[in-house]
């Protein structure tokens, strides 16, 4: 593939100058926070021919240090270790930075590099306030128009049987979407949530089940079913201890086109099974379980035999998603053993074409805010027990609402 252009913050930095020429140079990546999720970004970036790792920040210096021996592990230069994001920028070697803190710190970190004209990345979700990120969307919209890229992870997008329902749903081959089922059922242990201060609080977590494990299938519930209108849920803290947020969440919701859909998320169903999103129409269904295609069968005639149809068809997700992707994650296939990183792979294509381009990613900023005050709308929903309007939540109406656990689902005993 053609490689995407490189350029420095030097040169972008302004308000409303244009992103120069583009290059052959891969764009230089600069990881801030080097924590668990930033090693699998220092790896897929690493192997990937647009891009290469030059700096890393982390207010622990030995994570730093100890990320940029992997990236040296496998080939590549080692990047340089900085003691502050402004240290960084300020060196001249880099034009994207991507951003792997804790949720809570995703905005204040990234309005520190998209002024300096970087584009940016930033690991799910967007942030844990819906007024930050509505402002923050709005600054991301100044970038865009002097070149920069805006993006936030939002991997299973990328999924081939994902895309595919996407490309079905867009050209009505499932006829008038329904209803919908969106279910994870996760499990997390007490040690994962005493593993770090930032674990299990509002502040920094945002949230739990729905904003910290679910936030992917709620992204591709949306994204499916289109803008929500009306959100009623119920959410509780049941098998965890020392935590402020939900580890079980359910709720109900109303979609602009009509469809109804059911959300469940909880990180206490031992030992843990899998993420599940249904989706059905007037002419079709489609079950995407574990990341993979499950059933597929779209338009009048009969149903699909072991997903032949969708086998058949899986090739046309090559001009959805480019070559990497052919039909080995459809469901009867040898999965691949990287295939977790396959998906931020698919994604950072994306992200170098649109850097190419000059065009913007598929994940915008927008569409991560929408997602996100999704989510917001659960926890408003069940914090005041009433059903919340969507538009309100997303237009600030509930700004003000400090969510909590009710405490009548406080259940876990000693």
């Amino acid at each position: 593939m053609t490689t995407p252009p490189s350029t420095t913050a030097t040169d972008r930095a302004g308000s409303g100058q244009s992103a120069p020429e583009r290059t052959d140079a891969p764009v230089r990546a600069l990881i801030i926070g080097c924590g668990v999720i930033a090693v699998l970004h220092a790896e897929v970036l690493t192997q990937h021919p647009g891009f290469a790792v030059t700096a890393l920040v982390d207010v622990d210096r030995t994570a730093s240090e100890r990320l940029a021996r992997r990236v040296a592990e496998l080939g590549a230069t080692g990047p340089v270790v900085y003691d502050s994001i402004t240290e960084a920028v300020e060196s001249g070697t880099v034009d994207l930075a991507v951003i792997c803190t804790p949720s809570g710190y995703h905005i204040d970190n990234a309005l520190e590099v998209i002024d300096a004209g970087l584009h940016v990345v930033i690991e799910k979700p967007l942030d844990v306030s819906v007024a930050k990120s509505r402002e923050f969307a709005a600054r991301v919209a100044r970038a865009e128009r002097s070149g920069q890229v805006v993006s936030v992870i939002s991997q299973h997008r990328f999924d081939p049987g994902s895309a595919l329902i996407r490309a079905a749903i867009a050209d009505g081959r499932f006829g008038r979407i329904t209803s919908a089922v969106a279910s994870m059922a996760w499990y997390r242990s007490q040690g994962y949530y005493d593993s770090g201060d930032w674990r299990g609080t509002w502040a920094l977590d945002g949230g739990g089940a729905v904003m910290n494990q679910g936030i992917h299938t709620v992204d591709l519930l949306r994204w499916f079913c289109g803008r929500p209108v009306e959100v009623y849920a119920h959410i509780g803290q049941l098998d965890h201890e020392r935590i402020e947020i939900e580890d079980t969440a359910t709720a109900t919701v109303r979609f602009e086109s009509g469809a109804l859909a059911v959300i469940h998320m909880t990180t206490a169903a031992y030992p843990g099974l899998t993420a599940r999103l249904q989706v059905h129409g007037s002419l079709g269904s489609a079950i995407q379980d574990n990341d993979e295609l499950r059933y597929f069968h779209a338009g009048d005639g009969e149903v699909s035999e072991n997903l032949r149809e969708a086998k058949t068809i899986g090739n046309q997700v090559e001009t959805l998603l480019g070559p990497r992707t052919g039909g080995d994650e459809f469901a009867g296939s040898r999965n691949q053993a990287d295939t977790f990183a396959a998906g931020h792979t698919r994604q950072y294509d994306d992200i170098a074409a649109a850097i190419r381009d000059r065009r913007q990613p598929l994940v915008t900023t927008e569409e991560a805010l929408l997602s996100l005050a999704l989510v917001r709308s659960m926890y408003v929903s069940a914090t005041l027990g009433e059903r919340v309007n969507f538009d309100d939540v997303l237009d600030g109406k509930y700004d003000d609402v400090t969510v909590t656990v009710p405490r009548d689902v406080q259940a876990r005993t000693t």
